[in-house]
C-alpha cells in the first residue's frame, strides 16, 4: 500500500462491493476493511480504527439512522460517505446526523476519487488541527489548483457534467465551512458566532422582502464572513486588552484576506463580496474600501449590523460580560445613519425580540 490510510466498507451487493474495493485498492492505494451489514460495520468499527466509512445505506430506514449514530458515537469526527441509489430528500438529514459525503449510481470514479481525498483530508484537519492550520496556505493553492482545473471541464461539459458539479460544488462548500468553523472555534468566545450571524442577518433579510436567491448568498457569506481571520494571530484575535494601532491594521485586513482565500472559487462571487464589504460602515468609516451608503452591498449592510449585534451579545476576551439585548439594540440605535444602514436597522428592530 502507497498510504496507510483505513477504510471501512459496508454493502450488501457484492457486485458493487467488489467495484468499490478494486477502486480503493488497486487505484487508490487504501487498506480496506469491508462488511455486509451495518450491523457487522458497527461491531468492526468498534475494534477498530479507520480513517473513512463508505456505507450502502437507505436514508430514509431507521436501521440508516441509528448506524450513523452509533459511528458518531464512538467516533465523532469519523468520515462517513453514503452509498446511495438516487439523490432524494432524505438525504439533507444524514447530513445533519453527520455524513460527510454521498455517492449514487453510476458511480462516478473521479467524484468517488475526489470525495475520499477531500474526506481523508477533512480528518487530518479534526484529529491534528493545528498542523492543519499551519499548513493550509498550501493546501489553499492545491485547492485552487484542483478547482481552476475543475471549472475548465466543467465548461467544456457542461450538460453532461451539471449534476457532478452541483455535488463538487457542496463538497468545496461544506470543506471551505469546516474552515470557517475552525476560525470560530480558534476562542471559545466566538463558537458559533458564524452561525448565529447567519441566523439573524436571514431573519432581518426576510423583513426586507429579499428575494430567496439574495436571502441565501447572505447566509452563505455569514457562514464564511470570518474565513480571513484565519491571517490574523492568535495573540491578536485573543487580546484581551486594547488593540495596538499595528494590531488593530491587522484585524481590518481580515474581510480582504477571507475575499482573497475564496476568489479562486468563481461560483461564490456574490458571496466573495459581502465578505469583502461585511466592515463598510454607511458613513463611509468603515474597512476595507472606504464604501458609503448604497455604495455598498444591502447584503453586506446586514451583516455587518448583525455581526455587530451578534458580538455585543456575546463574551469576548476583551469584554467577559455581554451587553443586555436591550443595551446591544440601544447601541445598534445610537450607530442608525452612522455606522449602519437606517433601512437594514429599521428591519432589524422589527424582528429584534424575535432572535
Amino acid at each position: 500500500m502507497e498510504n496507510g490510510n483505513k477504510i471501512l466498507l459496508i454493502c450488501d451487493d457484492e457486485s458493487i462491493s467488489r467495484y468499490l474495493r478494486e477502486q480503493l485498492i488497486v487505484e487508490g492505494g487504501y487498506s480496506v476493511s469491508s462488511q455486509s451489514t451495518t450491523q457487522q460495520g458497527l461491531a468492526v468499527f468498534r475494534q477498530n480504527e479507520f480513517d473513512l466509512v463508505i456505507a450502502k445505506i437507505k436514508p430514509a430506514e431507521q436501521e440508516t439512522k441509528e448506524f450513523i449514530s452509533g459511528i458518531k458515537k464512538i467516533d465523532p469526527e469519523a468520515i462517513i460517505v453514503v452509498y446511495i441509489d438516487e439523490y432524494k430528500a432524505e438525504v439533507e438529514d444524514l447530513f445533519r446526523l453527520g455524513v460527510y459525503g454521498y455517492i449514487t449510481k453510476p458511480i462516478h470514479s473521479e467524484k468517488l476519487s475526489f470525495l475520499i481525498k477531500k474526506g481523508l483530508e477533512l480528518r487530518v484537519f479534526t484529529v491534528i488541527n493545528q498542523r492543519f492550520i499551519q499548513g493550509l496556505k498550501e493546501q489553499n493553492v492545491n485547492l485552487e489548483k484542483q478547482n481552476i482545473l475543475l471549472a475548465k471541464r466543467i465548461e467544456e461539459s457542461a450538460k453532461s457534467l451539471t449534476r457532478l458539479y452541483e455535488d463538487l460544488r457542496s463538497t468545496y462548500m461544506r470543506t471551505i465551512k469546516v474552515l470557517a468553523h475552525a476560525i470560530d472555534a480558534r476562542d471559545h468566545y466566538t463558537h458559533s458566532h458564524s452561525e448565529n450571524v447567519a441566523r439573524y442577518a436571514v431573519a432581518v433579510a426576510t423583513e426586507l422582502g429579499l428575494s430567496a436567491k439574495e436571502i441565501e448568498t447572505i447566509r452563505e457569506a455569514c457562514e464564511l464572513h470570518d474565513l480571513g481571520k484565519i491571517g490574523i494571530e492568535d495573540s491578536i484575535l485573543t487580546k484581551p486588552a486594547s488593540l495596538t494601532k499595528e494590531e488593530w491594521e491587522q484585524i481590518k485586513r481580515h474581510p480582504a484576506i477571507g475575499a482573497q482565500i475564496l476568489e479562486p472559487l468563481t461560483f461564490l462571487n456574490d458571496v466573495i463580496e459581502l465578505v469583502r464589504q461585511h466592515h463598510e460602515h454607511y458613513d463611509g468609516s468603515g474597512y476595507p474600501q472606504g464604501r458609503r451608503g448604497d455604495d455598498i452591498l444591502i447584503g453586506a449592510r446586514i451583516i455587518h449590523l448583525v455581526d455587530a449585534y451578534e458580538a455585543m451579545r456575546s463574551a469576548r476576551s476583551y469584554r467577559k460580560v455581554p451587553l443586555t439585548k436591550l443595551e446591544a439594540v440601544e447601541e445598534i440605535k445610537r450607530n442608525n445613519g452612522i455606522q449602519f444602514d437606517p433601512k437594514v436597522v429599521e428591519a432589524f428592530l422589527k424582528v429584534a425580540d424575535k432572535l
